[in-house]
């Protein structure tokens, strides 16, 4: 029976159908060494048989001696000297089968081969089992030095199991002929040595020649593939870029560690699995690193994929699945975060977001209420946070005795990051930074002012129920230690990001902190001051400067909700005050 190929890009993925094929050859190399430890033992009894025999002739032969005839002459005849030299001849036989069969037994130390790699597989598995519970709160010296460490077992690991690879298929190759050639010696030497008839040696002599010519040319066949196989292995060795061969249609493969979780608590189980985009099927093997291992497996419809946020747990590289078959999300770890990432992409997987819904509102309220910031140094807001699902974070119990203050701080600012657009929008984004840029505080004042009200109501509303929060945190600021900056530096880049992450966009981080300076320490202005004070402020600071002009667009009274300003600034332009002049004086009159 035919086995299937081992590949030595196999050997990196080291799945257990690679490790059924790899148990398939070892199986049969078994069989073999079995068979020839029978060859060599019976082989042994023929030859001692013929031993037997060469001495019985011997002892027959001294018999005939010692009894003299008279004879003419003092020399023996050459068939008396022949029986006497037929046991050198035979133990000349048996010199030549051990021989033989002593090559291939220095075959087999595959074995020794076969241990080193049980050995580096064993050595890096546990390493990786103890790399995947490192805590992502660690040091990220730790974290890169464990990382570097992995990668040097998973190297170490790879190099022994392309050898092993490449052992086993030369033991496997070789076996051919060097099973069958010292047999066909030995059986000719049999014929030989006992002078069989001539005409059962003319009936060897064809399968003896057939078999020559097939022993020849599987040795030729073998030797033009060895060098080539050694240039190969010498390449995969050497490669940085390692491509992975999935099985046939698997969109992607590989171990991830599942999550179960119990009734005394969780606990985190290697799998091997197997996605086929085609029909979003998702298979997961729990596997044992041992060679020849299989267990039952399970399959699971995708429904979707969503990234776990790093501050959401203790794990590193982990994503959720939800699936037809489970009421609830099926949280996965990854070996790297390239893996992670190869899974997510595999899958159409999405970053996880929140809706700024009623629930939502319902969740800040909560944290607000628990007076989460009171007494907290800044240290608060990077501790461990709660894990909130997207779809109910108002279901959170904070009265359970496991929370506590941290915990629930960490959880708002988990919220708010998570939406799906940041509070203060990406259409303002822009708009807010230059307004924070302007070296006049008025200016920046009146501008912000106006810029809020631009917002859609429920961002509005929400924004409003910070801000108001936070001015009650600030106030207390000489016990807590919570000053407006501070409160700026924390809710800077939760309330407003770009929409695009580049360098321009970090080196802005400084100017979303002081829009959220303004809104706090100018909140009653805001939320009190009619927006067409602040636009007069705006327009009487840029006409005593000379600066460019501001240019009001009134917008109707039924456009916004009864608490919402007759008028908002829509935009600053960039043309002259004189341009319009006449314009801006008889729009002002009419306010």
């Amino acid at each position: 029976m035919g086995h299937p190929p081992l590949e030595f890009s196999d050997c990196y993925s080291d799945s257990p159908d690679f490790r059924e094929r790899l148990k398939c050859y070892e199986n049969e190399l078994e069989k073999t060494n079995k068979f020839l430890k029978d060859v060599i033992k019976d082989g042994n009894n023929v030859i001692n048989a013929i031993k037997e025999y060469s001495l019985g002739v011997q002892k027959f032969s001294q018999t005939l001696q010692s009894f003299q005839f008279d004879f003419i002459g003092d020399t023996l005849t050459d068939d008396e000297m022949n029986i006497g030299e037929s046991t050198a001849a035979l133990n000349l036989i048996g010199l030549v089968f051990r021989s033989y069969f002593l090559g291939f037994i220095c075959l087999l130390v595959f074995q020794e081969r076969r241990k080193k790699f049980e050995k580096e597989s064993e050595k890096y598995y546990s390493q990786l089992d103890k790399h995947m519970n490192l805590s992502s709160k660690k040091k990220e010296t730790q974290l890169h030095e464990a990382d570097e460490l992995l990668d040097k077992e998973h190297q170490a690991f790879y190099e022994s199991s392309v050898e092993y690879v490449y052992q086993i298929q030369q033991v496997q190759d070789r076996k051919k002929f060097d099973v069958v050639e010292p047999v066909l010696a030995f059986l000719q030497s049999i014929l030989t040595l006992n002078n069989l008839t001539v005409e059962m040696t003319q009936d060897f002599l064809p399968y003896k020649q057939e078999l020559q010519l097939s022993l020849q040319n599987t040795r030729n066949h073998f030797e033009s593939t060895r060098e080539e196989m050694e240039e190969l292995m010498k390449r995969m060795k050497g490669s940085t870029q390692i491509c992975i061969r999935h099985s046939q249609q698997a969109t992607m493969e590989g171990y991830l560690y599942v999550q179960e979780k119990w009734a005394l608590g969780v606990s985190w189980i290697k799998y091997y699995c197997k996605y086929f985009k085609d029909n979003k099927q998702f298979i997961m093997m729990p596997v044992e690193q041992k060679t020849g291992t299989k267990q039952t497996t399970a399959h699971l419809t995708l429904k979707s994929c969503v990234r776990r946020k790093t501050d959401s747990t203790d794990k590193r590289f982990c994503f959720d699945i939800e699936t037809n078959e489970r009421c609830s999300p099926v949280l996965l770890q990854a070996i790297s975060e390239v893996n992670r990432k190869q899974w997510m992409e595999a899958m159409d997987g999405k970053e996880p977001v929140m809706d700024l819904n009623d629930i939502g509102f319902k969740f800040v309220r909560k944290c607000i209420n628990f007076a989460i910031y009171l007494s907290l140094s800044l240290s608060v807001f990077i501790c461990p946070p709660l894990s909130v699902d997207p779809k109910c974070p108002a279901d959170v119990d904070f009265n359970s005795t496991d929370m506590d203050i941290k915990t629930i701080t960490s959880a708002l600012k988990f919220y708010l990051r998570s939406l799906s657009e940041p509070l203060m929008t990406y259409s303002l984004h822009g708009e807010l930074i230059l307004a924070a840029k302007s070296e006049n505080l008025d200016y920046r004042l009146g501008a912000v002012h106006s810029l809020v009200y631009k917002l859609p109501e429920r961002n509005r509303e929400m924004l409003e129920l910070l801000i108001k929060h936070l001015v009650s945190v600030c106030s207390h600021s000489s016990e807590n230690l919570m000053t407006v900056s501070n409160m700026g530096v924390i809710f800077g880049p939760t309330l407003m990001r770009a929409e695009e992450e580049t360098v321009a966009a970090m080196l802005d981080i400084k100017f979303q902190n002081i829009v959220m300076e303004i809104l706090i320490e100018g909140y009653s202005k805001v939320r009190h001051a009619p927006v067409y004070l602040c636009i007069y402020s705006i327009f009487i600071q840029a006409k005593c400067s000379d600066r460019k002009q501001v240019f009001v667009q009134s917008q109707s009274q039924n456009a916004h909700p009864v608490s919402t300003p007759a008028f908002s600034l829509q935009f600053l332009s960039v043309n002259s005050l004189q341009n319009d002049s006449h314009h801006q004086h008889h729009h002002l009159i009419a306010i």
